[in-house]
């Protein structure tokens, strides 16, 4: 029985993925479990399994398609068997059925004179002020995506002020490289999420403590693996900041699952450690490890990405001092971690010299107030300082 390959949603709220390559040819066996395609999110390029055992046939999509998700892109199917679309006509007319309903109003949006465009391309048209009559979009069909609307948007500020249609057919962004979609992506959370921060200094003897207590069970435990324990802890007091902003309303998830900020060539990746409020120290130093190598050789797999509640970003171990930092959307706060560093500092009225460590909680105004951020920010610091773990 022949089983479809359809494009993945890797991530909340992800409309449209784009096929970087093929990592088996049209013809070839594949075994389940093996990897089959590589996809571009809005965070990384991630290789995607073969979810069944078969031979690659009925490929419908080429490397640098952007194609909705749910989509069917292939098949996989037992020796002697042709592919549904082959076999049968009509199957093409079932898949198009269940297609978004931007692609079901096609006829209607030719009609009616006005462009195709996908909702999120929308929502950034009319932040950038683009006129979406002047475009031609490279998604199926013809259909204006967000894609086209940024590189719209960058050829306008580029070159002469004017926007420039995209030519039919052509993709502006056929090479995947990492620091285009961070680009992209802060740029979009910059200019369309409301931005507030509150910070907090905080004694870290006690940290430095329990790290060195974990280290003589566990050398490879780091100031960021506690710090993931404790803000995930202090998280579960805190549902406000462990929520999203989606489709105009507040979304509260059930679990804990807090994202790294990891350093790759020339641009930043996150990569998630579910479930973190009730993971182990030990278990959390090695998914921390894990998420690091893979990220750094490019091989992030989906449940690596996806998910993420909340996310920290540390700068620590390159001596900054504090840093603000961007809010990766859906998600409601992003906390900026910078290095524990020696201060003279009030102690019971004297001055003394402390390990002294300062975060940064940057907040989506739409989903927590000022309130709440700062009692996060409270709680948190008394954790550090009593990190009961």
């Amino acid at each position: 029985m022949a089983v479809s390959v359809v494009m993945p949603a890797l991530e909340m709220a992800q409309e449209t993925g784009k096929l970087i390559s093929w990592l088996k040819r049209e013809g070839e066996p594949v075994r389940k479990g093996e990897m089959l395609l590589e996809v571009e999110t809005d965070k990384a390029v991630v290789e995607i399994e073969a979810a069944a055992d078969g031979i690659l046939a009925g490929v419908t999509a080429k490397p640098g398609d952007v194609v909705h998700v749910g989509h069917t892109i292939a098949w996989l199917v037992q020796p002697g068997e042709a592919p549904p679309a082959a076999a049968a006509p009509a199957a093409a007319t079932a898949r198009a059925v269940t297609a978004p309903a931007a692609i079901s109003s096609a006829p209607a949006a030719r009609a009616s004179g006005a462009p195709r465009i996908s909702p999120k391309a929308r929502r950034l048209a009319q932040e950038t002020g683009l006129d979406i009559n002047s475009l031609k979009g490279s998604g199926p069909g013809g259909e204006i995506l967000a894609d086209d609307i940024l590189a719209a948007a960058r050829e306008s500020e580029s070159g002469d002020g004017a926007t420039q249609p995209l030519e039919s057919g052509r993709h502006p962004t056929l090479t995947p490289t990492i620091g285009r979609l961070m680009a992209e992506r802060t740029t979009q959370s910059w200019t369309t999420v409301p931005h507030f921060f509150v910070t907090r200094d905080v004694d870290a003897g006690a940290l430095n403590d329990a790290r060195e207590r974990e280290r003589s069970r566990n050398a490879k435990v780091t100031h960021t693996d506690l710090l993931v324990a404790l803000v995930a802890r202090t998280l579960g007091k805190h549902p406000r900041l462990n929520a999203s902003w989606e489709r105009g309303e507040v979304v509260t998830h059930p679990d804990v699952n807090v994202a790294l900020a990891i350093g790759v060539e020339n641009a930043v990746v996150t990569a998630v450690i579910p479930r973190a409020d009730r993971a182990a120290i030990g278990d959390i130093a090695t998914r921390r490890r894990e998420l690091t190598e893979r990220a750094q050789a490019g091989r992030l797999q989906p449940a690596d990405i996806t998910g993420a509640t909340f996310t920290i970003s540390n700068l620590g171990m390159f001596d900054v001092d504090a840093f603000t930092a961007i809010i990766v959307p859906p998600q409601a706060a992003i906390l900026a971690v910078g290095a524990i560093a020696d201060r003279v500092v009030a102690v019971n009225g004297q001055p003394a010299v402390r390990p002294m460590l300062s975060m940064t909680l940057s907040c989506d105004h739409r989903v927590a107030s000022g309130v709440q951020a700062a009692e996060f920010m409270r709680d948190l610091a008394n954790a550090i300082r009593s990190p009961q773990l």
